[in-house]
């Protein structure tokens, strides 16, 4: 740990799992209310799946992440890709999984293109959530909700059976998503969530609390802050700690993470499994150790 702050942080479970086979099960929550119970660690569309010819090794990180039991898996048509990936390794496993990807084009039109693209790449008919991704400004909400955008495509796929489940994802002001939450009904909100997001434009003591109270799944990213959080001699956490810590917030269904290896996906999936909510001391410890750095932490906020 850095001296950067006096804060001893001690408790929080063990970061490691010996071999590739589960335990035991993931422990799994509630997603808002789609009737459906997600393992508290899911894998992200990021790491090794955010790249182009590494078909084989992304393949495996899929692979070892569905055989850990993981239940939940993340992918955008913005990374690289990922949903070629998914898509080649999925195959009959495609029903063991919970697949949620979004639309980065804010118009109607667009974003049906987006979705004809990623059914294909994706080898499926449909996916569980369909989320519109990067919510940022005013203007994007603008085109978002206004005549012939993004909404509506989001609606006519789901009322087609193409989609499931609707949601918004963002990490970049918190007063753009509550915009976007008090506008349509959205089941589900992927959002930024970390230990030292208390000390600005607060994600959780703002949208987390929003989403909670309309009993929408709240899916956490940015956990490890870009890997900035648990990096080797960083004044941060262990990856543990920075995990515990969003589990253990009111509301939080599950944490996305990009993986880059297999052995990264056992290192999450044990710290999931092995994982007991923080005490509120432990949370308090958590956030004055990142306050010194918290800019760094947060640095995806505007």
């Amino acid at each position: 740990m850095s001296s950067a702050t006096t804060t001893t942080i001690a408790g929080a479970p063990s970061s490691s799992i010996g071999g590739a086979s589960p335990i035991s099960p993931i422990p799994r929550r509630p997603l808002g209310r789609t009737g459906h119970d997600v393992t508290q660690f899911a894998l992200g569309g990021e790491g090794v799946l955010r790249t182009h010819g590494r078909m084989a090794e992304a393949v495996a990180v899929i692979h070892r992440a569905l055989d850990q039991g993981v239940n939940y898996c993340d992918t955008a048509p913005a990374y690289a890709g990922s949903l070629d990936y998914y898509g080649a390794a999925l195959g009959d496993r495609r029903r063991e999984v919970f697949l949620a990807s979004k639309t980065h084009d804010r118009t109607r039109d667009g974003s049906l293109r987006l979705l004809d693209e990623s059914l294909k790449r994706l080898r499926t008919d449909h996916l569980d959530l369909w989320q519109l991704h990067d919510l940022r400004t005013p203007a994007d909400l603008r085109a978002i909700f206004g005549r012939g955008g993004a909404l509506e495509a989001l609606i006519q796929a789901r009322d087609e059976g193409r989609v499931r489940f609707l949601g918004l994802t963002g990490h970049h002001d918190p007063a753009i998503l509550l915009d976007a939450m008090g506008r349509f009904d959205f089941d589900t909100v992927l959002v930024a969530l970390n230990g030292a997001d208390v000390h600005r434009s607060s994600f959780a003591r703002s949208v987390l609390v929003e989403a909670s109270r309309r009993e929408m799944g709240v899916i956490g990213m940015k956990v490890y802050a870009a890997g900035g959080l648990v990096r080797s001699g960083a004044p941060g956490l262990t990856p543990a700690q920075a995990m515990g810590y969003v589990l253990s917030l009111s509301g939080v269904s599950t944490v996305v993470i990009g993986c880059s290896s297999p052995d990264e996906v056992d290192e999450n999936a044990g710290i999931a499994r092995e994982f007991r909510p923080f005490e509120p001391s432990m949370m308090l410890a958590v956030e004055q150790h990142t306050a010194p750095n918290a800019g760094y932490f947060t640095s995806y906020k505007k």
